[in-house]
């Protein structure tokens, strides 16, 4: 397994936020987590990116303890996040902006090769190379931190609410796009509102309510649990 998270307790000061998650990826695989406003889902997978100390249970990544892994650090195992509100640096260009992606040796060493990979999943980015990124609309600002994550040639690809902000008529084009990540030989880790896309993408997907994993499974069974109909499908 990949990515394995075992009983995880994850909290902010004395308040707990997340209790007790257990979720495996493995590669080639897209694993969604679905779950309302704050049932933890971000505080989850920025633990996963090492951005949160885990208080209680195990983290591993390809058979390393990530625990006590330095959260610049975690880059270099393999993990990339593409984090909610994209946190882009808006005046600078969007290349730049991509570069940042691949500061550590190897990355910086297949630079040309994985600025051409991202120009080919992303064409409008060539075209915009040189604009500054904040003059980018909604959907291309979310491809360039995507292109940024995969600059760093990870092994699996955290997405935080990708759709979140977007217009209508693009979402459909970022859960492709997640799918292309995939078959491009990364694993994919999705935090998602959206739970119709989330789980039609995902090869198996974990419920998460108030800090807690309430159910997992492959999409189909979970889409005949009553309780997610009721309150995630509105039947």
């Amino acid at each position: 397994m990949l990515l394995e998270v075992r009983d995880l307790h994850i909290g902010y000061g004395d308040a707990p936020a997340v209790w007790g998650a257990s979720l495996d990826v493995d590669a080639g695989e897209i694993v969604s987590v679905i779950g309302p406003n704050g049932a933890g889902k971000t505080t989850l997978i920025n633990a996963i990116a090492g951005l949160l100390r885990v208080r209680q249970g195990e983290l591993r990544f390809d058979g390393a303890d990530m625990r006590h892994v330095k959260a610049h650090e975690f880059c270099a195992h393999g993990i990339a996040l593409v984090p909610e509100g994209r946190r882009l640096f808006v005046k600078m260009s969007v290349e730049e902006n991509l570069e940042l992606g691949c500061y550590l040796p190897a990355a910086r060493a297949a630079r040309a090769e994985s600025l051409e990979r991202v120009y080919g999943l992303f064409p409008i980015l060539r075209q915009k190379r040189l604009q500054p990124a904040g003059e980018l609309s909604g959907g291309q600002q979310q491809m360039v931190a995507i292109g940024r994550a995969l600059m760093a040639r990870p092994r699996i690809v955290l997405f935080d609410e990708p759709s979140l902000g977007l217009a209508p008529a693009i979402v459909d084009d970022m859960f492709d796009i997640i799918v292309r990540v995939r078959d491009s030989g990364a694993a994919v880790l999705l935090v998602e509102q959206n739970v119709l896309k989330a789980l039609g993408v995902a090869d198996r997907a974990y419920v998460l309510e108030q800090g807690r994993i309430m159910a997992h499974g492959v999409p189909d069974e979970l889409m005949t649990q009553p309780h997610i109909r009721e309150a995630y499908l509105g039947v």
